[in-house]
């Protein structure tokens, strides 16, 4: 079956939505064949799946066109059965069955670190944000944040004015910004490295959508760097998804004045920072044990 067929197929089964979509990642990797799951789930009242292909033939027509009109608009679709899907992410449990990309995921993106952090940050942590995305890029680090306002915001504006590659994950459909006043950073993003987004492309914010960006970013990088957070904030959410994900933490030690903080201090692969070079080295021993791996 043709890797285009496979995509159609795979969408046509997220658009039926009879199972969870974490599920589905699991099933057509599972089975090798989107193709295959979705025959399954349009077997007969018996429970008995056809082999004709019949009918699956007007759901992947629709999958198609969508496809189709989704690449005039300048997004590409990846999903877990293409050989362009993050290596990084493809590891994770919670991994989504697909992506939407803006501009080019690069393999160079495997080397990647998420600074995250407060939407209403302080002046220090916008600095300490832009000082460590600078650092990261000057080092050939990807940075990866979430394109929200305060920290997020800062840290790919920095990678960007340092000469690197940054990528965006959000929490809406490509086709939104949010916030509105960081739509030309996005578009700057997706035309210098890539804005990624698991929702379909018309989907708007939400509070469910910000949780599950969090962990396809966690899932996307090599670690998590935090500089500030509350305790509700979703950079919190993060470090708790990237330490399940068996990926580094680094807390900015200005953020211990947080007690939450503290606490996850004391975890295993929690590391406290005061200078990116801590980051850079941790990322340097990951890549050379994988490599050792290989």
């Amino acid at each position: 079956m043709s890797p285009a067929r496979e995509s159609a197929a795979l969408v046509a089964l997220l658009r039926l939505e009879r199972r969870p979509w974490r599920e589905y990642a699991e099933a057509v990797e599972h089975a090798g064949s989107a193709l295959t799951v979705l025959e399954a789930d349009l077997a007969d009242d018996r429970g008995q799946a056809t082999l004709l292909p019949e009918p699956s033939a007007p759901h992947l027509a629709r999958a198609e066109a969508e496809i189709d009109a989704w690449s005039q608009e300048g997004f590409q679709l990846l999903t877990v059965l293409d050989d362009g899907y993050p290596e990084n992410l493809r590891t994770v449990h919670d991994r989504p069955p697909i992506l939407f990309v803006a501009g080019r995921l690069a393999p160079q993106d495997a080397r990647s670190v998420a600074v995250v952090g407060a939407r209403r940050a302080t002046g220090a942590g916008l600095r300490t944000a832009a000082h460590i995305a600078d650092a990261l890029a000057r080092s050939g680090v990807v940075v990866v944040s979430g394109l929200a306002a305060g920290i997020d915001a800062a840290a790919h504006e920095a990678a960007l004015a340092a000469g690197g590659r940054t990528v965006a994950v959000i929490g809406t459909g490509l086709r939104h910004s949010y916030p509105p006043e960081n739509a030309a950073l996005q578009a700057r993003i997706a035309a210098e490295g890539a804005v990624v987004s698991q929702f379909w492309p018309d989907v708007p914010p939400s509070r469910t959508t910000f949780p599950l960006r969090n962990a396809v970013m966690s899932g996307l990088a090599r670690g998590t760097v935090v500089v500030e957070a509350s305790f509700r904030s979703g950079a919190r959410l993060q470090s708790r998804l990237a330490l399940a994900h068996g990926r580094p933490v680094f807390l900015w030690r200005a953020l211990l004045d947080e007690p939450w903080a503290r606490d996850v201090a004391e975890r295993p692969g929690v590391h406290v920072i005061d200078d990116p070079a801590q980051v850079t080295e941790t990322v340097e021993r990951l890549n050379a044990m994988d490599e050792l791996v290989e």
